[in-house]
This record gives structure tokens, sequence and C-alpha cells, in this order.
């Protein structure tokens, strides 16, 4: 039996490279991937840190080889602008979940609200909401929460390097006064912002929940370079998806040591180098005379040793 013609034409296969999404309200961060599979024409989609279904804003994603990438991104600094609500508590810290207290938030002064919101600035101990996804004993918390189990997480720490307040609103709910709070929080990978939300609703002794969520900044990737959907979407479907290549991607991740064609040719075959004396440390891309992206180094001690070689020598 023949096969079944084709409706259309296959858009082509993306090429190696980040692309960032502006993610809309209401998608999971699986969601997008799963539509950047199908726009990008390949499975190797990946992404770099979780944004909850009610979030928006900007989503890294890495296609092909440029997935080996985003266990770096994951790790870079995040900026938001959110709205917490001062005196409702919700089963989930943020508007998703089940209201749980509800306290006249209309005494809350400045000054309170600013010492709350200091405590909670700098290196700091959190404990991550009880329906986050991290996994406890193989299963993720979340999911246990579900199950009607009680979870209580350890705290971790995080650092909070802002946590401005811009605006107070009051607001009534359900015949309760309450305060929506606009803020900007940037922070170390690992921080839940909608802990933040309960935890300043807690010092205030009225509760608190997130109600808006928008991520502005993951590492150097903005919102300037990011897309929504129905853009990537209105793409050609004869070309290929438009990405951020992968040596630009690392340029814009990473600091860049420019290689010899000795260091180029060492690198290519996993070979360690000798560090340049005052040059970046940490993980750096290391780029040969021609421009190309060889390899992600880690720049510590007497040795630069590869961690991913992207351009081995051919055998």
């Amino acid at each position: 039996m023949s096969r079944p013609t084709p409706t259309g034409p296959r858009r082509p296969t993306a090429a190696d490279g980040l692309v960032v999404v502006d993610k809309p309200q209401g998608w999971t961060s699986h969601d997008v991937v799963a539509r950047t599979r199908r726009l990008a024409a390949t499975r190797k989609v990946g992404h770099a840190g979780t944004l909850d279904p009610m979030a928006t804003g900007v989503l890294v994603l890495g296609i092909g080889r440029a997935t080996k990438l985003l266990t770096y991104v994951v790790g870079a600094d995040k900026e938001y602008t959110a709205t917490v609500r001062l005196g409702v508590a919700t089963t989930t810290d943020d508007a998703e979940g089940e209201v749980v207290a509800a306290r006249d938030a209309s005494g809350v002064t400045d000054a309170a609200l600013g010492a709350a919101v200091a405590a909670l600035t700098g290196p700091i101990q959190q404990v991550p909401s009880s329906v986050s996804a991290i996994k406890v004993a193989g299963e993720r918390a979340y999911a246990r929460v579900r199950a009607g189990e009680q979870v209580e997480l350890a705290a971790r720490p995080v650092t909070v390097s802002r946590f401005d307040v811009h605006d107070r609103r009051a607001v009534v709910v359900d015949g309760v006064p309450a305060l929506d709070v606009d803020v900007t929080v940037v922070c170390s990978s690992g921080t839940y912002v909608r802990a933040l939300a309960r935890d300043v609703g807690v010092a205030l002794g009225v509760g608190g929940h997130l109600t808006a969520l928008r991520r502005t900044r993951v590492g150097g990737f903005g919102l300037d370079v990011a897309r929504t959907l129905d853009e990537l979407g209105a793409e050609p479907e004869d070309a290929p998806l438009p990405v951020l290549p992968l040596a630009d991607a690392a340029r814009a991740t990473f600091p860049v040591r420019e290689l010899t064609d000795a260091e180029e040719r060492a690198l290519s075959y996993g070979q360690s180098l000798a560090p340049v004396p005052g040059g970046p440390s940490g993980t750096v891309a290391a780029f040969g005379p021609g421009g190309t992206l060889v390899a992600l180094v880690e720049e510590r001690g007497p040795r630069v040793r590869p961690v991913l070689v992207l351009a081995p020598a051919s055998t």
C-alpha cells in the first residue's frame, strides 16, 4: 500500500539556535515547546526555566544543539514585574489556588510594606510553594499536594537583588478590603516570586498571593528580543524558522575567549588549555579565529577544560 500524499509542504528544519518566546497567559511551558517543535520541524526543542500557566513573558527555547546551552541559561538571573494582593492567602500562593484566608489589609502602611519587602531583599532562605515542581521522593510536590498529601519543603538559599514597590491600590475582595501592590523583582535562579508574595503577606499579618506575573528578562535575553507564538506562526512555511544562531546565542550568554589556531585544534580534540592571565572565569564560550564556536570551557584552576565541544575534530 502506498503512503498517503502529504497535505502540504513540510517546513524546513530550523538551524541550531535559540528562540525567545513571549509566552501567553494560560499556556504551559510544555505547550510552548510543543508548538515550537511543529514550527521548527524538529523534536529537538527544550526550554530554559518553566513559567506557570498564569505567567507571561520571556521563555528561552533551544533548538537542535542549542538545547545543550539551556543548562547554563537556566542558571541566569531573572527579572519580573508582578502584582501582589495583600489581604488574601491561597493554597497555591497565586490566583489559581483556592482562598484559605482573607483579612482586612487597609491598615498596611507604606513603612510597614517597605520593611517587609526589605527583609526579603538580598540573600535569603526561601521555602518554595508546596505546589512547586520540586521533586519529593521522586515525585513533583504539586502532584503530591493534588493527591491530598501535606507537603513541607525545606528552605533554600536564593538571592533577591531587587524588590521594588511601584504602586499600591485599594481593592475589595468578597467584601474584604485588600491591597494590590505592583512590584519589580530581580532574583537568582530558583527563586519563587509567588513565595515572595506569600511571605510579604505573612510578615504583614494579612496574608498575600500573586495575581499577575510577567517575566521580562532571563540573563541577557529580554522582551525586546522576544516574539509571540502568533508572530512565529506567521513566518513563511517554505523557510526555516528564524533563530538566534548558536554562536550569537553563546556570545549573549557567556564571557568569550578568542582562540589561536593551535588552541582551536586542541579544544576540538577535547584537550585542555592554559588559562589566559586576567581572562574571564567560570563557563566561557571559546571561538576560533574564523568565528566558529568551538566549545564551552571552564576557566578555573591551572587548566582550562572543555565541558562541551561543539566543533569536534573530524576523524
